[in-house]
């Protein structure tokens, strides 16, 4: 044994020099993989804010009608309780100066069908299964829900701790906010453009940290809440935010005309815009209908006025009514996705969270070059990382192009892009050919080259609509910044 191995760990320690080595490689791989889920957590977060342009994009020629005739909303709920899965929970969403069109979701735990609503009632069904792909991969990463929630929620408590760490590490960085060294070493400039997008947009990542961390958590928060005050009744806890359900009646009953019960929950709620139903057991004489609407200078919906199955007011809420408490948890989803305010928030939300996927992936890149600055290079990491930074883009992007070739294997998505994931890290680990300033260049060419590849495509598989041109711009704008020369400048 040389007498740097046997440096490697202090006297007396009980494990061997080569095991503390292995332990401490492992334990480079653990941190590594942990940063590598934050990162895609925020990516996919990123895309998840346009989640309804990329539903458009996938399913071009829908219906976007922002008017109805007389008892169009009827024929169209009638229409999804026979096309939709039995029992299944209604939900129909009106249109709003944040999203035009109507839609309907029919709803079960195992199956669910969406629909846009045209001016006459009639329903087109949208198949748009890399956006619920894209989803679902953000909420809960594919696993079932309470767990896959509780790990993206522990992933925002960990961007929260690194984002609040990275601050108190820094004590100059607000004093430095505006420094930004252009043309010298390649690690300044990236160590500089890290600290300033984590301290110019701190505000929007510190919240999109604690959102998404309660979101995810809400599960082991209720039940830690129902331990405390109701000797573990969750149906206590729950019952802050929901109506609890009216006795069991299957008799058949048709459900009342929706027009007078939004004309009276207008009313109600002095003049604020309905923006959903919620109707559970459609057809039985249980059935509940929930109109929420929303007000002009209010973040969130917060009137509720909830009719039984024969039309008769059952409950009325308006902001007057709920706790503080209900009201500032029921705009922790509307600020975690930015979907308020329409284009121009998520525009601006779209423009931050690429600031936190920089901030996220740059922090890595200079840690791994701070290693090997110090005579302790991780070539290994450093091609791994690159298959993860620029690698997660590719496998979207290639997911997406199957989705539009193969819209009826959706399901299969999932293994799709984890396939492709596993290649990009398998590719990265077996390759020596170039170093890490070479092989980001590379990966990055790759990204430009698939997007451009995923926008020409979409215009051979699909007819060209407007509806899809929003996206088809953010490709082509994005293939374009990623494919340019890039700048020269000095590697140490």
């Amino acid at each position: 044994m040389t007498k740097a191995a046997k440096t490697d760990a202090p006297r007396g320690w009980p494990l061997a020099p080569g095991t503390v080595r292995a332990v401490l490689n492992g334990h480079g791989i653990l941190g590594l993989a942990f940063a590598a889920l934050i990162y895609l957590v925020c990516l996919t977060g990123t895309l998840a804010v346009f989640a309804g342009d990329i539903a458009r994009w996938e399913a071009p020629g829908a219906p976007v009608a922002n008017q109805f005739a007389p008892g169009a909303l009827d024929r169209a709920v009638r229409a999804a309780q026979t096309g939709g899965p039995a029992q299944a929970t209604l939900y129909l969403t009106l249109p709003s100066p944040a999203q035009d069109g109507a839609r309907i979701l029919a709803y079960t735990p195992t199956e669910h069908h969406d629909w846009a609503i045209a001016r006459d009632g009639t329903l087109t069904e949208q198949h748009t299964p890399f956006s619920e792909f894209l989803i679902d991969l953000h909420i809960a990463l594919h696993l079932p829900r309470t767990w896959g929630a509780m790990l993206v929620g522990l992933t925002g408590v960990a961007l929260l701790s690194v984002l609040i760490s990275g601050i108190l590490a820094h004590p100059r960085v607000f004093k430095d906010a505006f420094s930004l060294r252009r043309g010298g070493a390649r690690r300044l400039q990236e160590a500089d453009l890290h600290n300033r997008l984590g301290t110019w947009a701190l505000p929007f990542h510190v919240t999109i940290a604690l959102t998404g961390a309660i979101l995810g958590l809400t599960t082991l928060i209720v039940g830690v809440l129902a331990m405390l005050l109701y000797g573990g009744n969750t149906a206590r806890v729950y019952g802050f935010f929901f109506e609890p359900p009216p006795a069991a009646n299957a008799a058949a009953q048709p459900l009342p005309a929706l027009a007078p019960l939004l004309l009276d929950a207008r009313r109600r709620s002095d003049g604020a815009a309905p923006q959903q139903l919620m109707i559970e057991r459609a057809g039985r004489a249980d059935a509940r209908i929930a109109i929420t609407s929303r007000r002009d200078r209010l973040l969130v919906p917060q009137d509720t006025t909830v009719f039984d199955a024969r039309g008769r007011m059952v409950t009325d809420r308006h902001p007057a009514d709920l706790p503080a408490g209900v009201t500032l948890l029921g705009g922790i989803g509307q600020l975690h996705f930015g979907w308020f305010g329409g284009l121009p928030v998520r525009l601006l939300y779209g423009l931050l969270g690429l600031a936190l996927c920089l901030v996220t992936s740059s922090g890595v890149t200079i840690w791994l070059a701070r290693r090997r600055d110090r005579g302790r290079a991780v070539p290994l990491w450093e091609r791994l990382w690159t298959a993860v930074a620029w690698g997660q883009p590719v496998a979207l992007a290639l997911t997406a192009a199957a989705s539009l070739a193969l819209p009826a294997f959706g399901d299969a998505l999932i293994w799709l892009w984890l396939a492709l994931t596993l290649a990009l890290l398998l590719a990265a680990g077996l390759s020596r050919r170039f170093g890490a300033a070479a092989g980001s260049i590379r990966a990055r060419q790759a990204v430009g080259g698939t997007l451009l590849g995923v926008a020409l495509f979409y215009l051979l598989m699909r007819p060209v609509d407007l509806s899809g041109l929003g996206v088809e711009a953010a490709l082509l704008l994005a293939a374009a910044l990623l494919l340019r020369r890039p700048a020269t400048h000095r590697i140490a």
